[in-house]
Order: structure tokens, then sequence, then C-alpha cells
């Protein structure tokens, strides 16, 4: 059975399962092994055809000793249990009830923060295909490297929602992923998940009446005030990045008595790209910051932008009604001085969807502390592509590619449960990890060690059967059956500077 998930303000460690408390009789923990177990149960349930391929696929991941280069290559690992034609079968032809997944990634404990929030971050992550021209459904994603360069290439973009943790870690808890394709809108997708991924943690119980909301980080290019008025009946607090020519209005003045004329809707504007407008905020106070020294952070209660049609989705509003005012607080935050040898903290615009957080130094903290946490995704994104291999199988159905996705989800979060149940294997260079300490455990060592914790916790799937392959094709027959082409789809929304070309070289004379 799976652990029904605590309350926030509790420690991880201390979840407990429904079955094993009754009236009269204390509550007991649930064991490391008998939690991973019974995700591991759960999990095999949810795969609902070609289930003992994909749940050996999934272990070979878990238990290789290297990066995933290749679903073939996979076969050689002897949790798998089957070559490699089993493992492209069951990617290719198996089905797994994702509805099912959703809600066992939810009941597992979250990560448990101080204050007792419960802190989501939401970002778009590709799988870049640019010569797969026979698979459908791919976009033109935007992509950044190191530095400044950013390009444009052809793949599936795909929109994950993970639990972040408390401090310095490498850890984020995946929950969900939807693939967006070339007819969907941004907004309404991510809105949507949102509020699936808000229903199921309450569901779970992870939040009931009297919590604080729930933070939910997301970076420059959503559009955080329609969000908010998307998901307005929700527990929830949107904080994202805004660009740095955007203009906020705070309430109006109260009109003057006899003064003629329909009252005013906006006060003396906040242009974030002048400075001559930053007049009155709420905060202004120098913070320090463990990864970026001290910074200085001013903040506007009560701040909202002014809408129209043709700005971040509202074309569809009625032309019988006024656009809503949309508060919130706006925040800027800069490096006053930085700390040596850290990186040095860019200015940046925030704005979050709680109107009267700005009003104190305490509420405004919680907020842009939340935002830089939102980088710990970026590590998770890192681990999916170079160790687990996410975007490495040449797979031509996205069918196939959303079912690679979730295995791999169920993969991280088995790393997640079995923290302390993974041996501290360890290189000769690495640093010795000490007991007792799982949250210190970075989910590299914790795969390299990951083998011991699938012995405690035992695996549900069957061995396979003795086979013989199949004939394939005749030798030196043609295939008549050619895959058609696709095109690739939209264009992303987000601009971007590419890379500078260097100068070029003139002919000197004389």
């Amino acid at each position: 059975m799976l652990g029904v998930a605590t309350h926030p303000q509790r420690r991880e460690e201390t979840a407990v399962d429904s079955t094993l408390s009754c009236p009269g009789v204390p509550v007991q923990p649930v064991p490391a092994a008998a939690r991973l177990a019974g995700f591991r149960e759960e999990l095999y349930r949810c795969l609902t055809s070609r289930r003992d391929a994909l749940f050996g696929l999934a272990d070979a991941v878990l238990c290789c000793g290297g990066r995933v280069t290749d679903l073939a290559r996979l076969s050689l690992v002897p949790e798998a249990g089957r070559g490699h034609g089993g493992l492209y079968d069951g990617v290719a032809a198996g089905r797994a009830d994702v509805g099912r997944l959703r809600r066992a990634l939810a009941g597992l404990p979250l990560p448990a923060w101080g204050d007792g929030r419960i802190r989501l971050a939401v970002d778009v992550c590709s799988w870049l295909r640019p010569d797969a021209a026979t698979s459908p459904g791919r976009m033109h994603c935007y992509v950044r490297g190191r530095g400044k360069v950013a390009w444009v290439s052809p793949g599936w973009p795909y929109s994950f929602v993970a639990a972040l943790s408390p401090g310095r870690t490498s850890w984020a808890m995946l929950l969900d992923a939807v693939r967006l394709g070339p007819g969907d809108d941004e907004r309404a997708v991510t809105a949507a998940q949102l509020r699936e991924v808000v229903g199921r943690l309450i569901a779970a119980g992870h939040w009931k009446d009297g919590d604080p909301a729930i933070l939910i980080a997301m970076d420059a290019g959503y559009s955080p005030v329609q969000l908010a008025w998307l998901l307005r009946d929700l527990p929830v607090t949107i904080v994202a990045r805004v660009r740095s020519d955007r203009v906020f209005y705070p309430p109006a003045p109260p009109k003057a008595p006899g003064t003629r004329g329909r009252p005013g809707r906006h006060g003396p504007p906040v242009r974030c790209g002048d400075p001559q407008s930053w007049a009155s905020p709420g905060v202004d106070a120098e913070v320090s910051s463990a990864r970026h020294g001290q910074a200085r952070v001013l903040a506007w209660p009560r701040m909202h932008q002014a809408l129209h049609r043709g700005s971040g989705g509202w074309d569809d509003w009625p032309a019988s009604r006024e656009f809503p005012l949309i508060e919130g607080t706006l925040i800027r935050l800069a490096a006053a001085r930085p700390a040596p040898g850290q990186r040095r903290l860019e200015p940046m615009w925030l704005w979050a969807s709680d109107p009267d957080a700005g009003a104190g130094e305490a509420g405004t903290a919680i907020l842009w502390q939340a935002y830089l946490r939102r980088f710990d995704l970026e590590h998770v994104f890192r681990f999916l592509k170079q160790q687990l291999g996410w975007d490495k199988p040449m797979i031509r159905d996205p069918a196939a590619a959303d079912r690679w996705t979730w295995l791999l989800i169920a993969c991280h979060a088995q790393l997640h449960l079995a923290r302390p149940l993974a041996a501290a294997t360890r290189l000769p260079w690495q640093r010795p990890q000490g007991p007792g300490q799982p949250e210190d455990m970075t989910p590299g060592r914790v795969r390299a060690g990951f083998r011991h914790a699938r012995h405690a916790a035992g695996t549900p799937a069957s061995a396979a059967k003795t086979t013989r392959p199949g004939p394939g094709r005749p030798k030196g027959s043609k295939n008549k059956h050619k895959a058609p082409r696709h095109p690739v789809g939209k264009r992303p929304t987000k601009t971007y500077k590419p890379a500078d070309k260097p100068a070029k070289k003139t002919k000197q004379t004389g």
C-alpha cells in the first residue's frame, strides 16, 4: 500500500500509512523499504499492457552503471530481463494508466518546509528531434545554451510541474508532465495542468482549510496575471518573473468631491525600466542571500497591469465588460554586494498574485526566495537528459515518447524514496556520506546504490519467458510502407537574440 502523505510541516520520513492506524492504536511509521515497495507495486499496476517489459526497463534505467545512451544497451543490464526487441516493443506497444500514476505521485510525501507551505515550480523542457521528419506533433522549441547562445530547433516540448525541496539540494519531486502540441494554447494548458495538480494534492491530504496558500514559481514567458485570474478559485499564489519593460499601476486615488467624470482606474505608473518612477515602495530593505550575498529588495503592494485586447490572451474578453483589476505584489531584486566567489545576481522583476505581501518584509522574502528556488528544477532536467537518457531514444511515435517520459518520472520518484536505503556507493574522489542523512544524497549517488534498495523492496514483475525472435522482413525486400512526413508546428512565442557573429577580418593595406 502507498503511504498517505503527511502535513507539510512534518518531516517526510514520518509519513504514515492509513492501513497501519485505527482508533485507539498509536500510529506507526512506515519503513522506507515498505514505502518504496508500495510505490513499485502501484507502478506495476499502472502499466496495463507490456507491464513486465516496461517495469524491467525502468529497473534497468535505475540499475545500470553509467549514463543511458539508448534503449538497446539497457537490455544488457540483468534487471531488464529481456532483449532489445522486447524493450523497444514495450515502449512502442505498451500501455499505462497515466491518471492512476499521477494520483500515486501526488500521494507520496512531499518535501517538508519549515513554514508549512508547499512550493511548486512549472517549466517547459524540450525533447529536441530536429531530424525526425516522420514524427508528428513536433514544434519549434526555444533552446538556450551556455552564455547568451540561443536558437530554435524542432522537438517535443513538455510542461513539467515539480515540488521544490528546501536547503541546498538538487532534488525536486516531479508530479506531472504534459506534452504541448502545435494547436495548444500554452496558457490554457498550463492553467489546466496546475489546476489538476493542486486538486490531486488537496485530495491526497497535503493541503487543508486553514493552511497557507501553495506557492507556484515560474520563469518569464508565462502570463502570470492571466494565470492568476484563471486560478483565482484555488488556494495558490503565483510568483513569476516579468520583463523589465512592463508597467504596473497602484490603485487609483479617491476622487475629489465635486469632480466630474468617471472614477479613475489606475494610479501613477511604476515603469520597470524607469528608475524615476520607483517612488514610495512598501518595502525597501537590504537582505542577505546564501547564494548571492547582500541583495536589495523593493516591493510595491496592490499593483496591477492595464489589460487590453491583444495583451496576454485577453482577446476573448466580452466587449460589454470592463477588464478586471488583478492586483498583486511587484518586487525588484538586485544584488547590493555580491558574495565572494558567488555568481552576481542580475536585477530581476517579479510579480506575485498576493496583493498584500508587499506591505511587509517577511511576506516579500517568502515570495522572492520561492522564485530563486525555481532554478532547482534545472538540475532535474539535466539529470533526466544526461543520466537517465530522457531524450536519447530515437522514438517516432509521440505517444511512445509520452510513455517513456512517464516511465522516467516514476524512476525519479523511486530514487527520491530510496534515499534512506541506497548505500553510499562513492568513487575515490567523492566526499564520504554520513549515515542517517538521506536528504544529502544526490540523485546520482542514490542511483549508484539503487540495486541494494531494489533488493530490499523487491519486485512485482514476473520473469521473462524464453522465446525465439521473429523472422523480420525478408532479406533483400524493400519497405513498401514508408512513413509519412509531418511538418513542424508553430514557432515559439518567446523572443531571443542569436549568438553574436564574429567580426569579419578586413584586409590591411600598405
